[in-house]
């Protein structure tokens, strides 16, 4: 199937981005985000509970991420992004309604299995709808702008919930979030999904070139889809290594973002400037995300480069056990953002075949199960010599990964010219 550039209807892709950033911003214009931890306190939980909660929510997503990538591949990924908010606003309607430790647990399995729902199904509707019209370079800069909508979701909704609380309490804050989140699914139906045939699969391109025929691709069922999508990261070294490097990318960052509070406290300020610390996280994850057509031109000696650049710019800013620290922080953690939306794009134009969710939803699992070790690495190292040199410690892996890209460039480039170019085409 030929794919031309002057063939896209603009206004085709236009919609799905559309579409796209406002059920991003929607999925994060979650009241209860800035004060769902202080809701548990106030009900009467323990540290020891909140925390054990975190483990529900973290064990649910790894639980239903590649089973429900599976189901996107082989029902509907639009269906699955309809329902994902559906089930979120269930959990946020239970815990207004009987706030108590079982119905934070079951709200928190709720969200886990939501949050799964969309990751891979999203993705990989994006990649294909965009590949079908023949914009699949997009991609990277459509995701990052996503990720930025979501981020400016996050925003609103700390600057919202304290007004609104302030009116009503926790059931507004309640009644709010689940109204973002049926609004959302609202939009999730405007998504455009041309499910392939068979004959058209093994065709998919992979960044403008056609995709070689998967042989176990065909009109296959849940469990089939399951088995070529889990063959397909176990057989072919370039995707099982696109999925690690999105895992690691993704959960180091993402799991010490958690932990950015107590950094901020660290430093000396009042309480009342914590917000105003993290807001500056928040504005660097968003610039971040919006320099991904920039950051889609980077060589793999760039990238190795910008992965260096979080671990030390983390390393750095948390060392430092000052509030100007936050501005290396804020570097790092939009480098992260940045690092982790080509990666993504990496992983999808490696992906080939009809299991392009169930592969994404991989990616999504061995990410959920390094975000738990992060979690336990952090409380270890930070209970034996503070959250600084946790952090520090922790941003390490950026460091080891980046070198790791730069040491493989330059065995690259030191090789023949014919062993270079079949190895510029693997993942960093």
């Amino acid at each position: 199937m030929t794919h031309l550039a002057s063939r896209v209807p603009d206004p085709a892709v236009r919609r799905l981005t559309a579409t796209l950033y406002g059920y991003a911003f929607l999925s994060d214009l979650v009241l209860l985000y800035p004060l769902y931890v202080v809701f548990f306190a106030d009900t009467g939980l323990s540290v020891g509970q909140i925390s054990s909660l975190f483990v529900v929510w973290s064990a649910a997503g790894i639980l239903f991420e590649v089973p429900s990538g599976a189901w996107a591949d082989v029902v509907s990924r639009r269906l699955l992004l309809c329902l994902a908010p559906l089930v979120t606003a269930a959990a946020f309607a239970l815990w207004v309604l009987v706030p108590s430790y079982p119905a934070f647990a079951v709200g928190f399995l709720l969200w886990g299995a939501a949050g799964a729902l969309v990751s891979g199904a999203l993705e990989a509707l994006v990649w294909t709808e965009l590949d079908r019209l023949g914009a699949v370079g997009r991609y990277a800069r459509v995701l990052g702008r996503a990720r930025t909508a979501g981020v400016l979701g996050v925003v609103c909704s700390g600057v919202l919930a304290g007004p609104v609380f302030a009116v009503g309490g926790y059931p507004v804050v309640g009644a709010a979030s689940v109204l973002a989140c049926l609004f959302a699914t609202v939009v999730a139906t405007r998504f455009p999904e041309h499910r392939p045939s068979s004959a058209e699969v093994p065709g998919e391109r992979v960044s403008g070139t056609a995709a070689p025929a998967d042989p176990d691709d065909g009109d296959l069922g849940w469990w089939d889809t399951l088995r070529a999508g889990v063959a397909q990261v176990r057989t072919r070294p370039p995707v099982r290594a696109a999925v690690l490097l999105v895992a690691v990318v993704t959960a180091d960052w993402g799991a010490l973002d958690e932990f950015t509070p107590l950094l901020a406290l660290d430093t000396g300020v009042g309480a009342q400037a914590v917000p105003l610390l993290l807001l500056l996280l928040w504005a660097g994850v968003t610039v971040g995300g919006l320099l991904a057509p920039a950051g889609e031109r980077l060589s793999h000696r760039g990238y190795g480069a910008l992965l260096c650049l979080v671990g030390v710019a983390l390393a750095g800013g948390a060392l430092l056990e000052h509030p100007a620290g936050f501005v290396l922080l804020a570097v790092a953690f939009g480098a992260a953002q940045l690092a982790t939306v080509l990666a993504d794009a990496r992983l999808q134009a490696r992906i080939t075949g009809s299991s392009r969710a169930t592969v994404t939803s991989m990616a999504g699992m061995a990410t959920d199960v390094l975000i738990i070790g992060t979690y336990v690495c952090f409380g270890l190292l930070a209970t034996a010599a503070g959250n600084a040199v946790a952090f520090a410690v922790t941003a390490g892996p950026y460091l080891i990964v980046g070198l790791v890209v730069l040491t493989r460039h330059r065995r690259t480039t030191a090789a023949p010219a014919g062993v270079a170019a079949a190895a510029a085409t693997g993942p960093d």
